[in-house]
């Protein structure tokens, strides 16, 4: 039945998938249509999580021009997105105003990942850490002890993994959390103009 559900999400695309809002709600991700898309895993409680202010900038730079970015919270990772969603709407909006959509809480990996990160993940594998940057260097060492062949998986890594979708639905790009922030902005600035 899974692998039913996977090849027709593949057959329809990202436009195909459901997800539930903040509030619970089932959102068709067919209202995204015609818009450029960053697609993140986020966590309130890691050493990321002030990207959460990187990213408010992003979406106030271009918004207006047609970039959505879509906030999922996955606590899956050293368990650093404790409580609600409606806990962490609120520290997400007192301390860095986003304004972006947040969804609720789902698993990025596993038994119960969410069909949209099913999607993301087969369309954009994992592609390394930047091992030349201290963070990146540090993830691989750590992820490496866990798991010698962890490079070879597509699976989400760590919190704030972004996904990279063009205005007609093609992903594009995938992010490691430690990917610096002017390539993500220079990337999404192409695909706008």
């Amino acid at each position: 039945m899974a692998v039913i559900s996977v090849l027709t999400v593949s057959a329809q695309g990202i436009y195909s998938i459901s997800v539930k809002d903040d509030a619970g709600r089932d959102v068709s991700l067919s209202q995204y249509k015609g818009k450029v898309l960053l697609i993140v895993n986020t966590a309130t409680r890691c050493g990321f999580t002030p990207q959460y202010e990187e990213l408010q900038s992003l979406y106030k730079k271009f918004h207006a021009k047609g970039l959505e970015i879509l906030d999922f919270p996955c606590n899956q990772f050293g368990a650093q997105a404790p409580g609600t969603i409606a806990e962490i709407r609120e520290f997400c909006t007192a301390t860095f105003a986003i304004e972006f959509p947040q969804f609720d809480k789902i698993d990025v990996n596993g038994d119960d990942e969410h069909p949209l990160f099913s999607y993301l993940k087969a369309r954009q594998g994992f592609g390394g850490f930047n091992t030349e940057d201290p963070m990146g260097k540090r993830m691989d060492e750590m992820l490496k002890r866990r798991d010698a062949d962890y490079a070879s998986k597509s699976d989400i890594k760590w919190n704030f993994t972004k996904f990279l979708v063009t205005a007609d639905g093609r992903v594009v790009e995938r992010y490691e959390p430690t990917h610096k922030m002017a390539d993500i902005e220079a990337d999404i600035s192409a695909l706008l103009n």
